[in-house]
């Protein structure tokens, strides 16, 4: 990448403060490290807060960044385009959608950022109508690029500004695992063969077209690869741009993220190299069933919190997990420790 850097250098969680967890966790009523990943997810968000014990997460906010992709033209999903307009409606309207379920039991606000559904909308988050066809054309133009990643950062800052103190991205739209497929292939340099999956249940014939789709998109953007704005312009699409974009600018401000499943991962792969250090701010929420989920989440030394066979996207997937990093924090807050208790310590 040529040029001014597009986000200023991104500062590592205070390394005290996680010290710090650790030990306060040596002093709680349990034997050292029995709470196992709590005991880690205390010390990360301890270390984004840079205090000790952490505050409590009291505001935790999910975007969803919505777009449809040209190659869905292409035979790669199961649903048809217009499924995305639609379920856009049912999570920001209606309420009714996975997320909307796992976010109110999580006690998150969720809501919906259309970036670039194939409708005629206005509005301030909005880049283009759906995008080009990945295996055979560009995805955005150079313009359409930084303004994809500008919304992206101008959405984490009203979150954040908003009171917004863990944040989360989601993904709505059909196709998407395509894009995501080869944005892991080409960051991780991993065969299309290996990173393809069934994204929303695609049978034998279509997992073929889509396989095919995703060699020719990496085939387009194999010189790319040392320019992260090239590869988002050329194979990815406005809303996972603009994803890149809020994840970078979330570790800009220093605000832990969950990270959700395979197309969230595949944003967040180019975000790190849009922002160095930026991975730093993020825990991997679960495990996708889609094989290039893995692949991304060891390339960014992530394991993630739950592990259930998911693949709704949505940010379901992590809003799932935010329990648990709740649960992780109120263990550093209210576990009593063995002085206060007057309960004997480890020898």
């Amino acid at each position: 990448m040529t040029g001014t850097p597009l986000f200023p250098p991104v500062s590592p969680p205070d390394a005290e403060s996680r010290a710090a967890a650790f030990s306060h966790q040596l002093t709680l009523t349990k034997p050292g490290g029995s709470l196992g990943r709590l005991e880690e997810i205390g010390a990360w968000l301890a270390a984004c807060q840079g205090c000790c014990p952490p505050d409590r997460i009291t505001d935790p906010s999910v975007v969803v960044f919505a777009g449809d992709h040209g190659v869905a033209a292409h035979g790669v999903s199961a649903f048809p385009a217009e499924v995305s307009l639609q379920m856009a409606q049912n999570i920001g309207e209606t309420g009714g959608a996975g997320v909307n379920v796992l976010a109110r039991a999580a006690g998150a606000r969720v809501r919906v950022a259309d970036v670039s559904l194939d409708h005629d909308a206005d509005g301030p988050d909005r880049v283009r109508r759906s995008c080009g066809a990945i295996d055979v054309e560009d995805a955005m133009t150079a313009a359409e690029t930084a303004q994809a990643i500008q919304v992206g950062t101008r959405i984490a800052d009203r979150e954040i500004d908003s009171g917004a103190d863990l944040l989360i991205a989601g993904d709505l739209g059909i196709g998407n695992t395509t894009p995501s497929a080869v944005l892991i292939g080409l960051a991780t340099g991993t065969e299309p063969v290996v990173v393809v999956g069934r994204g929303s249940g695609i049978d034998d014939e279509g997992w073929k077209r889509k396989t095919a789709a995703v060699r020719d998109a990496m085939f387009r953007a194999r010189d790319l690869k040392h320019d992260p704005v090239a590869v988002l312009r050329a194979v990815s699409s406005p809303d996972i741009t603009a994803m890149a974009g809020f994840l970078a600018q979330a570790a800009v401000r220093r605000t832990p993220v969950i990270l959700d499943g395979v197309v969230v991962t595949a944003a967040a792969l180019w975000a790190e190299r849009l922002a160095p250090g930026a991975a730093e701010w993020w825990m991997a929420g679960h495990r996708s069933v889609e094989p290039a989920h893995g692949i991304a989440l060891a390339h960014l030394g992530k394991q993630p919190i739950l592990d259930l066979g998911m693949r709704l996207g949505e940010g379901s997937g992590a809003a799932a997990a935010l329990p648990l990093v709740r649960v992780a924090v109120d263990v550093m807050r209210d576990m009593t420790t063995f002085e206060s208790a007057g309960v004997s310590g480890a020898n």
